[in-house]
């Protein structure tokens, strides 16, 4: 390009585009768009701190919870309520008038043979669940039904 060219493009820009309105507009356009800026980083900066004390609290609320919990456990292990349960469990102790029953632990052959009872199924019992239903509702006695 020629240096006559290159200086009526500049005298072009300066005359046309540099005037002090367009300079004026410019800068409020920085202006507005740093304050928009710097409102939306503050905005995104305050909900993240709001989001860590919503778990603050949250957790301080759970923390509470656990104190109380723990206090009535504490008052209930204080009871005589569980005194009296504790030292029936552990001591084997019973209350008057009542009696205690001491039964032998099993022998090996018990726990070998450990295998539970086979529940009666209803072709055993002959009757219908419908029918038992049926029975049950209509009030009939066990006598009754064995005739």
């Amino acid at each position: 390009m020629d240096k006559t060219k290159i200086r009526k493009l500049i005298y072009h820009i300066k005359h046309r585009y540099a005037t002090m309105n367009n300079v004026v507009v410019a800068i409020a356009v920085v202006i507005a768009a740093s304050w928009a800026w710097g409102s939306i980083s503050m905005m995104q900066r305050n909900f993240a701190l709001q989001k860590d004390i919503d778990a603050k609290q949250r957790e301080l609320q759970l923390t509470e919870l656990e104190v109380q919990t723990l206090q009535f456990e504490q008052n209930y292990y204080q009871s005589n309520e569980y005194k009296d349960l504790a030292a029936r469990e552990r001591l084997g102790l019973a209350g008057p008038g009542e009696k205690v029953l001491i039964l032998p632990p099993n022998s090996a052959t018990a726990k070998a043979n450990g295998e539970p009872a086979p529940k009666p199924s209803r072709q055993v019992l002959g009757v219908s669940n419908f029918q038992q239903w049926v029975n049950f509702l209509s009030g009939k006695s066990a006598a009754q039904l064995q005739k």
